[in-house]
């Protein structure tokens, strides 16, 4: 080693010619003698050896010969050889650079080698201040001259003189203020973006940046000539290039300097629709008519953009004006932090104006200025409007409005007080305009008025649901929609004026306690008492109303109380019951036990009377939907006091049959009743509060806009939120977890099956059918095809899982599930169990009924064919030899008391766990005094266990409207289609 570390050394820079690469730097440690002096020891420090010499070098020192390292020719070539060539660098380099052979590549490869060695010279160079730096000598002596590294910087003044023959471009550098003497100095330029020049053995760098081409040409030159005939080019690009960027003298032509505070202007336009979004907005089009921002600054009589980032004028504008010959040149010195402090202003009111341009719905744009007119006066920003399409002027100020919701005798009187600017606009023509969708209108001084994107979104609902009642500018609200007026009160969007008796009822959780009626015979439980004194609210304040209760918690018994009390107050008035079929027998039941003197006519059968004034000889008439539906035409004519619908889901589909006839049924009050409220979609909603509060969520189309496409579509949470909000009064929803706290344990168990090898054969081969089929059909097929197509497939996966003899007849292989199912039957009897056994499919039961049949066990059916369901329900309940209750899951959904069982075995999942938890309620309900037990039987490793992952993903849209999700398949994407096939 040259160079003893241990003894005191110094490092040193040194700059030395590449034949190929130019300039170029080394980095060198060098002992020091006894006086502290460079001797003549020393070698070249790297990042390998720097550590050794670690007690000299700061941390500038170790990226300069980090820097230092990655200039050596050996690594700038290293990249462009390729691997597993034994050519040294040298010679690399002579190849690319000799002159001998040209070629395309070569010259791109010089170009890349220089571009890179320039780079690096200008990173290094600005870390040489306060270093040593030297030339190196012929000898290889690296530090043969000393070179002073300036930390000042210089300044370049460039200088034009324009007579009659040509006119002559020159520089002059000052240094530290006096005049730097460089030109025929043996100057030399180290690096040229920026400008580092060498002279008399010292180092400049340059205010502003200087390209060193614009200094090379002068080194030893003093000025140079331009020609006549080129004046008017020269002028108009290199002269107004030069005076844009640095200092100029000028003699022969004149240049005007203007340094004044810029005007802020806030400039705006129209936007036509369809066009590309020129300002990085995700849309890739423009679906609606936007409006342009754009910040400028006008100083004197011009007016410029806001500057970006990579601008290249340096805060100053010049325009070039020629009269007579004469050049007149008039420059802005543009105040860029001055400018820059007005762009961080409007970002903070919500104005992004970045690249000076930002573009927003005309709505939402004029509603950002009205809501701004105060700041922006404040900060003397001013709206322009330039560039307006079809002439229009637009209106600037701020909108206005003011709602008052009174309380009327049977409705809520609604006045607005809506200004724009000065101008008042008349309520019905606004609220007209926003239920049109339409945002423009012209004002009396014929500016364009843009009505607020947040109205739309605030008040679009509320207008829907006013009813002109001809008075003049005035509208009327039904009481029914207090909810929403209550809403609006609490976001400060309208004024709401109630009587003493509605002020009472603002949260609808303010409900007098109500006695039972006399004629009621039997107990309520405090919720069920909860839930009377609920209906008899929405009857006294003439509300409709759905009960919605779980499972098992007594619907019946409550409903039958309010009409024991309707009984009582209004003798002689007669109510109507609609429910499916197989429910009047346990309706006429539970209404002779609890209220025996009430009168009441059983409408059906095929020797029904149809004589409507033969209701009024009863108190109570029950009838089923499918008797609504064929005699319309005789219910219709009579005017009963309630309507009630028992399961209303019934009537979900608002186009059916069914639903068309009983919204003709004429009464005083409605009520509804059902479990599940919400099955397919939001629109099962609409339909049945449509039915007892007409008019409460609008008509079905502003419904389908309003509440149904944002919700289902677009996963909107306020939506979401605003329709529970509307619905909450007029629905009383109560879990059994939270209300029946008397009922007995209730315990869920899954029971795991493994499949036979024979049956997960078969499995697998329509596994594999179906992945390609629907697949495919993703890609080509209309949406329909595809969820047809994919529910085959997952029944017939399902059906397999159970049994394969369910797909194929010719089965005559074992059932894993069939096996624990039979095994678990036999525990549960031996003990002297009850145990229901549900499955969707009646072929499942089949072979189950087979089973029970061979081994001599007694047992009671139920499906959709079975003509006496109370025959088999009375069975079950009543004979102790009946251990087993085999049940298809549509046939006993509803109606059924079975307080007997003690077990429920669920032999396959269905989409939907409310229909799950509607067959385990009918052993769980009032009147059940055991423990009960629950079994669901899952195949592994099939289709089962991926719908019950999906079960817990999938009722979001349930769990915020109070009902449950029965489309499964209307909610399944992509992912879970693959996923279940998977």
């Amino acid at each position: 080693m040259i160079v003893d570390s241990e003894q005191p050394f110094k490092i040193v820079y040194t700059i030395l010619s590449h034949e190929y690469l130019g300039l170029i730097f080394e980095s060198f440690v060098v002992q020091l003698d006894d006086k502290e002096r460079l001797s003549l020891a020393f070698q070249n420090i790297g990042s390998a050896n720097a550590r050794e010499f670690d007690a000299a070098l700061d941390e500038t020192d170790y990226e300069l010969v980090n820097l230092i390292e990655a200039m050596n020719p050996e690594v700038m070539v290293k990249p462009h050889i390729k691997k597993g060539t034994t050519i040294r660098a040298k010679e690399y380099l002579h190849k690319i650079f000799d002159n001998k052979v040209e070629n395309k590549r070569n010259l791109e490869l010089q170009n890349l080698l220089r571009e890179r060695t320039e780079e690096l010279r200008a990173l290094i160079l600005p870390k040489f201040v306060g270093k040593r730096l030297f030339e190196m000598g012929s000898d290889g002596n690296p530090v043969w001259k000393e070179i002073k590294v300036n930390a000042e910087r210089a300044t370049v003044l460039f200088h034009f003189y324009k007579n009659e023959e040509n006119t002559h471009y020159w520089p002059t550098i000052k240094f530290q203020g006096k005049p730097l003497e460089w030109q025929y100095k043996g100057a030399y330029l180290l690096c040229n973006e920026p400008a580092w020049l060498v002279v008399k053995q010292q180092l400049y760098s340059f205010e502003k940046g200087i390209d060193g081409k614009k200094l090379s040409a002068f080194l030893n030159k003093k000025f140079t000539p331009i020609e006549r005939r080129f004046e008017e080019t020269y002028f108009k690009g290199f002269v107004k290039n030069m005076i844009t960027h640095y200092d100029v003298v000028a003699e022969g032509f004149d240049i005007k300097v203007d340094r004044g505070t810029p005007e802020v202007l806030l400039v705006i336009s129209d936007l036509p629709r369809n066009n590309p979004d020129l300002f990085g907005n995700e849309e890739e089009l423009i679906e609606e008519d936007k409006i342009v921002f754009e910040l400028r600054f006008k100083y004197g009589e011009f007016d410029f953009p806001i500057q970006t980032v990579d601008s290249e004028t340096h805060g100053n504008s010049v325009r070039m004006e020629v009269v007579d010959g004469y050049y007149t040149f008039h420059k802005t010195v543009r105040s860029t932090q001055k400018e820059k402090s007005f762009g961080k202003i409007l970002h903070d009111m919500g104005m992004p104006v970045r690249t000076g341009r930002f573009a927003l719905p005309k709505t939402q744009a004029f509603e950002w200025i009205g809501n701004h007119e105060d700041p922006l006066g404040e900060h003397k920003i001013k709206i322009i409007q330039k560039g307006v399409l079809k002439g229009k002027i637009y209106h600037i100020g701020k909108a206005k409005i003011t709602l008052e919701v009174n309380e009327n005798i049977d409705w809520f009187d609604v006045k607005a007080l809506i200004k724009f600017g000065i101008y008042l606009v008349p309520f019905a023509k606004l609220r007209k305009l926003i239920m049109q969708g339409k945002a423009e209108f012209e004002l009396p001084n014929g500016e364009i008025a843009v009505i607020p994107a947040s109205w739309f979104v605030n008040y679009a609902e509320l207008f829907s649901f006013m009813e002109d009642r001809g008075a003049q500018d005035a509208m009327v609200l039904r009481k029914h929609h207090l909810a929403l007026a209550k809403e609006m009160e609490q976001g400060d969007l309208v004024q709401l004026t109630l009587s003493r008796k509605l002020e009472r009822l603002r949260d609808f959780e303010t409900i007098d306690e109500y006695d039972v009626p006399s004629r009621f015979q039997g107990t309520l439980r405090p919720y069920q008492h909860a839930g009377y004194n609920w209906l008899r609210f929405l009857n006294e304040f003439k509300f409709g109303g759905c009960l919605a209760d779980d499972m098992g918690l007594g619907k019946t018994v409550q409903t039958l109380a309010l009409l024991a009390y309707e009984m009582e107050q209004n003798p002689g008035f007669t109510s109507l019951l609609v429910m499916p079929t197989s429910l009047i027998y346990n309706w006429e039941l539970e209404a002779r036990k609890f209220t025996p003197d009430l009168k009441i006519l059983v409408y059906s059968g095929t020797q029904r009377i149809k004589d409507p004034w033969r209701f009024g000889e009863y108190d109570l008439v029950l009838t089923s939907y499918g008797i609504a539906r064929l005699d319309i035409d005789v219910l219709k004519e009579f005017f009963f006091n309630y309507v009630i619908l028992d399961e209303s889901q019934s009537i979900k589909n608002p186009s059916s049959n069914v639903s068309l006839a009983v919204n003709q049924l004429k009464s005083k009050q409605k009520l509804i009743l059902t479990g599940t409220p919400v099955e397919n979609g939001t629109m099962d909603l609409w339909s049945q509060m449509n039915f007892v509060n007409p008019g409460l969520l609008g008509s079905q189309n502003s419904f389908k806009k309003q509440y149904l496409q944002p919700i289902e579509k677009e996963h909107d949470a306020t939506k979401s939120q605003k329709l529970h909000a509307m619905i909450k009064p007029f629905i009383l929803r109560r879990m059994k977890s939270q209300v029946a706290t008397d009922l007995p344990e209730k315990v869920i168990n899954v029971k795991y099956s493994a499949m036979s090898p024979a049956q997960e054969k078969i499995y697998e081969e329509i596994k594999s059918y179906y992945r390609e089929k629907i697949i495919g059909e993703l890609q080509l097929a209309p949406r329909g095809t595809q969820q047809f197509t994919l529910l085959r497939g997952l029944t017939q996966l399902r059906q397999v899982a159970n049994h394969p003899k369910l797909v194929r007849d010719d089965y005559d292989g074992e059932s894993g599930k069939l096996e624990d199912v039979t095994f678990m039957l036999q525990s549960t009897i031996s003990e002297g169990h009850k145990v229901l056994v549900f499955s969707q499919f009646v072929r499942h039961l089949a072979i189950v009924k087979e089973y029970l049949i061979k081994e001599n066990i007694p047992f009671a059916y139920l499906d959709g064919a079975t003509r006496d369901r109370q025959r088999e329900v009375e069975k079950f309940q009543t004979q102790d030899e009946i251990k087993v209750f085999l049940i298809s899951l549509k046939a006993g959904g509803v109606g059924l008391n079975l307080t007997k069982a003690e077990y429920v075995f669920l032999l396959d999942p269905w989409w939907n766990p409310a229909v799950e938890a509607q067959a385990i309620d009918r052993a769980h309900r009032i009147g059940q005094e055991n423990k009960v037990i629950i079994y669901k039987f899952i195949t592994r490793n099939s289709v089962e266990e991926k719908i019950m992952a999906l079960q817990d993903r999938k009722l979001a849209l349930a769990g915020e409207l109070i009902g449950t999700e029965e489309s499964f398949m209307k909610s399944l994407d992509q992912a879970d289609i693959a996923a279940l096939l998977d």
